[in-house]
């Protein structure tokens, strides 16, 4: 293999930044050669319009996408969570590397924790996904919030409680966790409160399907049990015909006992966005250990969620 550099297409953000930079070491391991980050601006970067209306969050894959096929980067680094479930026939997901943390998270003035939160707070999130189960759980639990609408990178964002604008704002906690600032978070909301969104806190390796060589030296730094989990998870998705921004919800996880990894739990949330009908089911079963494996067990749970009406809630969108 040569030792030229490697050019790793990112998009521009402090997060993908940082999250390209942490590839771009690992890749330099297991290579033997230097990478070079190549900045590329995406319509989803430079749209101030609300995601859903915009096409969802595949807005900002399709320049890094375009970048790869017209051969100017060797490989392309995404958040797993923004890919469409569609994979593009010349382009290989060559590593999903081992997942961070895949939980929301709230970042609320005077270090309040979501349930300490008064009476009438307003909680910004630009994901109609967190959108429904924040207002799910509030009408639950007797809690009075308002979910606000926002768009922004991570500082623009936590700014606007700093201001006093809103009282908290929720986040992803991979996203902090890669850029040095998790110390912000004032709670950590549990699974059970808000599922993740499908691959949400994994990250996507891309390269061109045809450099056999390059697929192999990336895919050293794939997480068989990672991608297991967001191949099922982006399979429900998938199987809901739901895009990258519906209020879908999903999470694979392992139950392990001892040493032993036993069963993959897969479970899945839709919802409309004030929370009033939402739809939450759950499979189990062996640790999928082929791909087919795994995208069945995505679609086994679609179809049970399908049968319990969710295809009547993923077309209402915040207005």
């Amino acid at each position: 293999m040569t030792d030229k550099a490697l050019r790793l297409g990112t998009r521009r953000s402090k997060l993908a930044m940082a999250q390209s930079g942490q590839v771009a070491d690992a890749v330099s391991r297991v290579t033997g050669r230097p990478v070079e980050l190549v900045e590329i601006t995406t319509y989803g970067d430079v749209s101030r319009e609300a995601l859903a209306q915009i096409g969802g969050t595949g807005v900002f894959v399709t320049a890094l996408r375009d970048a790869l096929v017209r051969g100017e980067v060797d490989f392309a680094v995404h958040s797993l969570k923004d890919l469409p479930t569609t994979q593009p026939e010349e382009l290989a997901l060559a590593a999903v590397p081992v997942r961070e943390d895949p939980r929301d998270v709230i970042v609320a003035r005077d270090a309040l924790k979501f349930t300490d939160l008064p009476r009438g707070a307003r909680i910004g999130t630009g994901s109609p996904r967190r959108m429904a189960q924040l207002n799910a759980y509030a009408r639950t639990h007797g809690l009075d919030i308002e979910t606000v609408a926002i768009r922004g990178n991570v500082d623009t964002r936590i700014g606007y409680v700093h201001e006093g604008r809103l009282d908290a704002v929720v986040l992803a906690a991979a996203g902090l966790n890669r850029i040095g600032r998790i110390d912000e978070v004032t709670d950590f909301l549990s699974v059970d409160t808000v599922l993740p969104a499908p691959g949400q806190g994994a990250l996507a390796i891309e390269c061109a399907g045809s450099d056999a060589d390059l697929v192999a030296a990336l895919g050293e730094l794939d997480d068989p049990h990672t991608r297991a989990a967001v191949t099922a998870e982006r399979s429900l998705l998938a199987a809901l015909e739901a895009g990258c921004s519906a209020p879908v919800g999903a999470l694979a996880d392992l139950l392990i006992d001892g040493p032993v990894i036993k069963e993959m739990r897969l479970r899945g949330v839709v919802g409309t966005t004030d929370g009033s009908r939402m739809v939450q089911q759950s499979t189990t079963g062996s640790v999928p250990l082929t791909h087919d494996g795994a995208m069945a067990l995505g679609r086994e749970l679609a179809t049970e969620m399908l049968a319990q009406g969710a295809a009547g809630l993923m077309g209402e969108r915040a207005h």
